[in-house]
């Protein structure tokens, strides 16, 4: 996995109590645009997409790249989690050279409010921790999505920064499987 580093992919599936974490497949398409068009999962990442727009952009087998993980709950995807590398020209990074992991994530509104964005996060962060040891993640929310703050503070993430993008306040944190020395 090239975007990560010397990383096969994509991994073995992931399984938490609850949950699965696979490589997207064609029965995902609609969930991606469900995704991609909801007001509701949009309100702090842009805005909604065109449903229209989206039907005809979205590949046969969306978001099949290293690192989307999608999520499953009894054979249906209910969102994805993504670990890319932050771009340089974006502000927040830890280190001068930029191009930390990130974590981001969506999940379809039905699925809010069940534990299963922090159950389907931690399997992701373990699993990346046990792929790149000792490296970093960080995640950038807007301060306004408190359900985001709370996941972020539930997966222990800490804060280092605040600073403003997209217009709005913006939240910047990291997490280290093992307390960074030093």
């Amino acid at each position: 996995m090239a975007e990560l580093g010397p990383v096969a992919w994509p991994p073995a599936l992931i399984r938490t109590d609850r949950l699965m974490l696979r490589e997207s497949e064609a029965r995902d398409r609609e969930a991606f645009i469900e995704l991609f068009a909801s007001p509701e999962v949009r309100t702090h990442l842009g805005g909604p997409r065109p449903r229209d727009e989206l039907e005809r952009a979205l590949p046969e087998i969306p978001g099949r790249r290293p690192g989307l993980f999608v999520i499953d709950l009894d054979g249906a995807m209910i969102g994805s989690i993504t670990l890319d590398r932050r771009d340089s020209e974006r502000p927040g990074h830890l280190r001068p050279e930029a191009g930390e992991a990130e974590l981001g994530y969506m999940f379809l509104p039905e699925a809010w409010g069940r534990g299963y964005a922090a159950e389907a996060c931690a399997a992701a962060l373990d699993w990346f921790s046990d792929a790149l040891p000792g490296e970093p993640v960080v995640l950038c929310t807007q301060t306004a999505n408190d359900r985001s703050m709370r996941l972020a503070e539930k997966l222990g993430f800490t804060e280092v920064e605040r600073f403003e993008e997209f217009g709005a306040e913006q939240w910047f944190g990291e997490w280290y499987s093992v307390t960074p020395s030093g």
